[in-house]
């Protein structure tokens, strides 16, 4: 491949792409995402090639296999263009079908639609799905429209164009400016404002300098980073190349979780094109700007995510935290001035130079611009990654996007910004979603995950889950943070188990706000939140633990008991069959009992029972 070395050879190139594309071609794309590849995509794709190739129908119809489409739990997924025909939970059997029928016929395979689960309609088009049309998907919206191992793709959708710009019509403060109007924050957690933190690292003395991309995701229940790099990786590395030019970095990295096998991949193929095309490396586009990026694997630590510690991984160091009286940006990655953002914040980048600071600044809220991408999962219909505009309420994200609460149960609580973040109560449902309304509701934005819980969850054995994790990840560097959440949890473990008092849970709550105040970095800083916002929002629940030693939500073993109501008991048998203990007895077609000093409280017996017949009190 000729490397481009000037702005009009990056437009020919584009534009004899576009002219390569026949749009009424018919084109079968399927996710190939880690989501997708886990329920079979990968043996779909090779169904779909090996039949297009036994029909002998490759010069009729295109197979292009996609990122993550965001709609996870409808894995496999594939959409035909150009009508844009949406099938979901695809199997190889389905393969046959879908080539003669739809592909080369137009004719609609009415099994494999979806089904709104509130109109009980079947929808044909990936458009006219509630989870995705009511999104705005600026960032995610291309996973499903490119091959991420083809840097052609992306060209031909518009990529680069953003670097061109840059280098060719915009100083360095110019683009640092652009990106200060259009109020973009950190996505990664903290939310500060980017253009600032770049400003501040072009302005720190030395002459080298280093971006990094902080793609370390450990949050529970988060995927959006390692989807973003699976499905579209040259939007983050040209984000990377803009933001060096901004600070004056030639350097940049990479810093992404081991066990992101996928993402590494493409990142490592993403960047190899973009240097045989002469758009990262030495002398980019012919302007004199050199810029390289280094892939760097994960240590494996939650606390690696945390700024400082991510730096000292990246050098050979125990990833651990240091004070911040100096920021990163004066002396971060080997003591020099460091620009680090997450996955989302660089893949914002290019779009903002692309349209423009004022046309972004004009979505979201006052002080939260843009959009965000949120990893939804839990008790909820339609799990999944979801880009909204900020400022959304929870409802609509919940339910409109969501689909709600499966079987109808209540929703209770959700917890936003991973480990540390906060549970959301029904009352603040309409809350809008943006950085200072969820701290100021005791949560955080955090890198977006949302763990949506229903009535079945016990709130206090929530706290004690997120701080459990909390004590396994922290690097026990700080005393606050070491024994501080160390003597929560066995607080938490003593109200689970009914042996705690009232005075314990002012020792909790005082705990909590030391910690958050005394710790040496954000782990430590936030780790109290699931603690400290339950307390707030289901005081009563701890209440119910410690004065009646009932769990109301019938989830902490020592605080309650299995039994069975004589009443709906028609003495099938399955529960005694399915007990493990033995603990269950009866005759059949009789009524069956639980031997109280046997059972282990399972809950087998619950999950079994289609009577309703076994009562948790």
């Amino acid at each position: 491949m000729k490397k481009i070395k000037t702005p009009s050879e990056l437009e020919k190139l584009r534009k004899s792409i576009v002219a390569g594309y026949d749009f009424s071609r018919s084109c079968i794309t399927i996710c190939k995402g880690t989501g997708c590849s886990a329920s079979g995509a990968t043996t779909v794709v090779d169904a779909f090639r090996e039949e297009i190739k036994k029909q002998k129908l490759e010069s009729k119809i295109d197979i292009r296999t996609t990122g993550c489409h965001g709609f996870c739990e409808r894995g496999p997924l594939v959409v035909i263009y150009p009508e844009g025909i949406f099938y979901q939970r695809v199997s190889t059997e389905d393969v046959a079908e879908i080539v003669s029928q739809t592909a080369m016929r137009g004719r609609i395979i009415e099994r494999l639609l979806y089904v709104d689960p509130v109109t009980g309609k079947k929808v044909v088009h990936e458009k006219g799905v509630p989870f995705y049309n009511k999104q705005l998907r600026l960032i995610f919206g291309n996973n499903g429209r490119i091959d991420p191992t083809e840097i052609r793709d992306y060209i031909g959708l518009g990529g680069y164009s953003s670097l061109n710009k840059t280098l060719f019509e915009m100083k360095p403060q110019e683009v640092i400016e652009a990106i200060k109007q259009a109020g973009l924050r950190g996505r990664g957690g903290g939310g500060f404002p980017t253009g600032r933190k770049w400003e501040s690292c072009r302005k720190a003395e030395g002459d080298i300098k280093y971006v990094i991309c902080n793609a370390d995701e450990g949050d529970p229940g988060a995927f959006q980073d390692r989807s973003l790099l699976e499905g579209n990786p040259h939007s983050v590395v040209e984000g990377l190349i803009i933001g060096g030019y901004a600070v004056g970095a030639k350097e940049g990295y990479i810093y992404v979780r081991n066990e992101y096998p996928l993402a590494v991949k493409h990142v490592g193929i993403a960047i190899k094109q973009a240097e045989e095309y002469g758009l990262l490396g030495e002398d980019i586009l012919g302007t004199g700007f050199s810029f390289s990026i280094k892939i760097t694997r994960g240590g494996g630590a939650f606390v690696c995510g945390e700024s400082s510690a991510l730096m000292a991984s990246i050098e050979g160091r125990l990833g651990e935290p240091r004070f911040k009286h100096v920021h990163a940006t004066e002396k971060g990655l080997w003591d020099r001035p460091t620009t680090l953002n997450n996955v989302k914040t660089w893949a914002t980048v290019p779009l903002i130079i692309d349209k423009g600071a004022d046309w972004y600044a004009k979505i979201g809220t006052e002080k939260s611009k843009g959009t965000m991408i949120f990893s939804l999962v839990g008790k909820i219909n339609n799990t999944g990654l979801v880009e909204v505009p900020m400022g959304l309420p929870l409802r609509e994200l919940i339910y409109g996007i969501g689909g709600g609460i499966p079987g109808e149960k209540r929703f209770k609580a959700v917890q936003t910004g991973g480990p540390s973040g906060g549970c959301i109560p029904e009352k603040l449902l309409d809350l809008p979603v943006d950085y200072e309304r969820l701290t100021e509701a005791g949560s955080m934005m955090g890198s977006g995950g949302l763990i949506v819980m229903d009535e079945d969850t016990c709130m206090v054995n929530v706290a004690k889950y997120f701080l459990s994790f909390t004590i396994d990840e922290s690097c026990g560097k700080c005393t606050p943070c070491r024994e501080g959440i160390k003597h929560m949890l066995e607080i938490l473990t003593d109200i689970s188990e009914g042996k705690a008092e009232k005075k314990d849970l002012e020792i909790l709550e005082e705990l909590g706000n030391m910690v958050k105040e005394t710790s040496l970095c954000a782990l430590g800083g936030s780790a109290p939140n699931p603690v400290l916002s339950t307390l707030r929002y289901f005081r009563d629940e701890y209440e119910a633990h410690i004065k009646d030693k009932k769990c109301p939500a019938g989830v902490c073993l020592e605080l309650i008991q299995y039994s069975i109501d004589e009443a709906k008991c028609t003495g099938c048998g399955v529960c005694k069959k399915e007990c493990p203990q033995g603990a269950i007895s009866g005759q059949k077609k009789e009524p069956h009992k639980i031997d109280k000093k046997i059972c282990i409280k399972c809950g087998i017996c619950l999950e079994v029972c289609k009577f309703d017949a076994i009562v948790v009190e």
